[in-house]
């Protein structure tokens, strides 16, 4: 299976956390945390216009000012999603720079954040200066508060968030594809049809659930020529398509190890392809992880193993372990899976 989401770190293990996820063929991506994020370049970090706070301590918070100087006079729109407080932080950040010169910039900042029990939203538009557009508070989606709710729902993927204890609330974010498309190109090849753009737009169709009926147009660009064709979804489904399931990748980060915590990464978890775990202490200093409400990598490595996740990747090392990050990833994989690292 040739996935849908690439994934990689912003950083490396003993840096500011971040997770970056492309959406292959879409020249789109997820950001999970603002921490320093120059590593990124421009390119990379415009592409992400959807992105998913844990939690507004400085180095999860601080590569806020590297996406609004990069996105400030395009025209973009980037959404924030996150804990209770965000609005008044992104309010903050914004109110510490002059706007007397951006009245025609087309940027617009959008920012929900989620309370137990509702959701609230704000925008902030260059055009205004960045004065705060606040708008009524919603009930929160889910079953409970204590359980996973959904953040952004998408025709391909859907994202959810559940909140964790750091003495503030902390989101720990899973992200769902909603199934995975295979494309037979062999099976194209021999029906003499060409691969291209008309594809993603095949995918888009089968993520929004058209019935086998629907009729499309698609643009098929051979090697001479460009040609327009009529398909009927179901019959491309059928000869050229297989659905199997979809990718589910975990990111949780500055978190207690305490029951509650743990019931809560562990449903959010369950089953993932990739998890992706704070583990900034080592277990030999467990009481001091604990008075940090952090996690250590005996702990990380236990809660993906009750969770039933694939693949395990522990970050977010403390720098008092500088030169023993191997240390903490053999911790972590050996509670994890029993094996040495």
């Amino acid at each position: 299976m040739n996935p849908s989401f690439s994934c990689s770190l912003v950083n490396d293990p003993f840096g500011d956390p971040g997770l970056y996820v492309e959406l292959k063929w879409s020249r789109r991506a997820l950001l999970f945390d603002l921490g320093q994020n120059d590593a990124l370049g421009p390119t990379r970090l415009l592409r992400a216009g959807d992105i998913f706070v844990s939690h507004t301590h400085v180095d999860h918070f601080i590569g806020f000012d590297n996406i609004l100087r990069i996105a400030l006079g395009r025209g973009k729109a980037v959404r924030l999603f996150g804990p209770p407080g965000l609005i008044d932080n992104v309010d903050g950040k914004l109110r510490g720079y002059t706007w007397n010169l951006v009245d025609g910039y087309p940027l617009t900042i959008e920012v929900l954040e989620f309370h137990p029990h509702e959701t609230r939203g704000a925008r902030f538009l260059a055009s205004e200066r960045f004065q705060p557009r606040r708008e009524p508070p919603l009930p929160r989606a889910g079953p409970s508060p204590s359980s996973p709710f959904p953040v952004l729902e998408d025709p391909m993927f859907t994202v959810q968030a559940v909140a964790l204890n750091h003495r503030v609330p902390s989101l720990g974010y899973a992200l769902q594809e909603q199934f995975h498309i295979n494309i037979n190109k062999e099976r194209l090849h021999a029906a003499r049809l060409p691969v291209g753009s008309w594809l993603k737009e095949l995918k888009q169709y089968l993520w929004q659930g058209q019935p086998d009926e629907f009729r499309f147009i698609a643009t098929l660009y051979f090697e001479h020529r460009k040609e327009q064709r009529e398909f009927r979804l179901g019959d491309v489904r059928d000869r050229f398509v297989t659905i199997t399931r979809g990718q589910k990748i975990v990111y949780v980060v500055d978190a207690r190890y305490d029951d509650e915590n743990e019931a809560k990464i562990v449903e959010l978890a369950h089953g993932a392809d990739v998890f992706y775990c704070e583990a900034p202490f080592l277990d030999r200093d467990a009481e001091k992880a604990r008075e940090r409400y952090h996690l250590t990598a005996r702990q990380a490595g236990l809660l993906a193993r009750k969770a039933g996740v694939r693949d395990l990747i522990v970050f977010h090392f403390s720098p008092r372990y500088t030169g023993q990050g191997v240390t903490i990833m053999r911790e972590a994989m050996e509670a994890f899976q029993g094996a040495l690292f």
